[in-house]
């Protein structure tokens, strides 16, 4: 089996509490070719130590003051070199073996350059308390503002992607970075997904910067889709959208494409949604399959 080098990146402030449990979830993957690069933001916890801990496993790391969560990601990634991307948050984590996952998907499907998996959600002990099989998405979906959520704990990308669109995270933003990154990724390629574990968000009971601010986020999140509708008339965006509009509108207002097989090939033809990457129990491989 081919290992493309995979990067992560571990933002973290004061995050010593799960920080090891994070660590842990990407070094004990025992990936043969992973890049791994944490930047702190000169925590006053016991992060340091914890980081110092693991310091011959890492490829890069730091601690110093920036500016935010999406300044760290950018320090990270303009460290990475990997042919595949992602970030985790020092509270997150990844499942055991996922890496081998992403690394079968991308060397199989080389036409896939951005990948979700499952969504999955972890307790404050560190249990795998929800999985919801990801959400097919379109660029549409979200210029119809209809974005929640693609999990970004469980999402990867190729770094020709990342290049294409602009070879960065969006600094300005405070909490809606990751929305701001999809949408640029849906200017130039679809979004796969699978059925396979990839990472999961750990909800917890207070002082989360996801959950405490959801209401900025949205209002963050929806003046990016916003922005992107408007940004540049001559892509055909608005075209498109309108478009887009007519389909659903019509779709949900017709019985007989609600509930048939008219519907499925109406959606493939004009909202043109990826094949699911499932697992085949046979070949113990992953294989593209289109689906309802």
């Amino acid at each position: 089996m081919n290992y493309p080098k995979i990067s992560i990146v571990t933002p973290n402030y004061n995050g010593a509490k799960y920080l090891e449990e994070t660590i842990l979830s990407v070094l004990n993957q025992n990936y043969p070719n992973i890049e791994y690069i944490i930047i702190d933001g000169g925590s006053t916890d016991e992060s340091v130590e914890i980081i110092k801990k693991y310091e011959k496993s890492l490829k890069y790391w730091i601690s110093e003051k920036d500016t935010g969560l999406y300044s760290a990601l950018q320090k990270g990634f303009d460290r990475s070199t990997g042919e595949i991307m992602a970030w985790i948050n020092s509270d997150d984590k990844y499942h055991p073996m996922s890496f081998f996952t992403i690394a079968e998907i991308f060397t199989s499907f080389p036409k896939i350059n951005w990948l979700t998996g499952a969504q999955t959600t972890y307790d404050e002990k560190g249990r795998t308390v929800g999985i919801a099989r990801a959400k097919k998405w379109t660029k549409y979906d979200f210029y119809d503002y209809n974005y929640k959520w693609i999990q970004q704990e469980s999402t990867v990308w190729r770094k020709s992607l990342w290049k294409k669109a602009g070879n960065c995270i969006n600094t300005d933003l405070k909490y809606a970075g990751d929305l701001e990154l999809w949408l640029r990724f849906f200017r130039h390629d679809e979004l796969y997904i699978t059925s396979g574990l990839i990472g999961g968000f750990r909800q917890r009971s207070a002082d989360q910067l996801s959950l405490d601010f959801l209401d900025r986020y949205i209002v963050e999140a929806e003046s990016c889709i916003k922005k992107e509708l408007l940004s540049d008339r001559d892509t055909g965006i608005l075209k498109n959208y309108k478009q887009f509009k007519k389909v659903t509108t019509f779709l949900n207002k017709t019985i007989i494409l609600r509930t048939s097989r008219f519907r499925h090939n109406f959606e493939k033809k004009y909202l043109k949604k990826t094949p699911d990457i499932i697992f085949n129990r046979l070949t113990q491989k992953f294989e593209l399959k289109q689906t309802m």
